[in-house]
């Protein structure tokens, strides 16, 4: 059985990451999204064991305590943790996993896994990325100016991923994810692999 391939997918907050994760689920079946744990409130419209597993303060201590997160930070004054079984599950049954995490679990994921690839996200603008957490409409003046201050420290990791596309245009920025996953399931390991019997034939 081929193994998948696991895509980190980081950016600051007001990014468009979510988004555009959403639109890579949904053009690609080969893809699933692993659902992180999480301490902080769901948002409006956002579903428990969809976008997140939502537990309170206590289960996620049990569960760090277990050693049953492959990747955990605390962001925002809440915490966020990646269960190992999660990742590694649809993995070993060949399906291609995006982790949607911040710049510390992608150091942490790249440490344990150092095939994965990384992909952040940047924005055209400081000015565009207050201007996207505004139009959310779910955060105080004084909140998206803490996010912002902690935007402009993320992206300052941005040259430890392996590539970087700036969400100006999003269909152009869905388009160079795309090119990215497109290319690395074409990567001569996995296609030697997964061809054994034609290039055998072949050669």
């Amino acid at each position: 059985m081929i193994s998948g391939n696991l895509f980190i997918i980081t950016a600051a907050s007001g990014a468009g990451k979510t988004s555009l994760v959403k639109a890579l689920l949904a053009k690609d079946p080969q893809l699933c999204l692993s659902i992180s744990h999480t301490t902080r409130k769901p948002r409006p419209g956002e579903v428990d064991g969809q976008d997140y597993h939502f537990v309170d303060e206590p289960t996620f201590i049990h569960m760090l305590g277990e050693a049953q997160f492959l990747e955990s930070a605390e962001v925002h004054g809440a915490r966020y943790g990646t269960s190992q079984s999660a990742v590694d599950t649809p993995l070993k049954a060949g399906k291609d996993v995006i982790l949607e995490i911040d710049w510390q679990g992608a150091a942490q994921v790249r440490h344990l896994y150092p095939q994965a690839v990384s992909i952040f996200i940047l924005p055209p603008s400081v000015e565009t990325l207050a201007f996207r957490l505004n139009t959310r409409g779910q955060d105080s003046s004084e909140t998206i100016a803490r996010r912002v201050a902690a935007a402009r420290e993320e992206m300052r990791h941005v040259g430890e991923f392996d590539y970087v596309t700036i969400n100006d245009d999003f269909d152009i920025a869905l388009q160079d994810i795309s090119a990215i996953i497109r290319t690395q399931r074409l990567a001569s390991a996995a296609q030697l692999q997964r061809y054994a019997s034609l290039i055998q034939t072949l050669t």
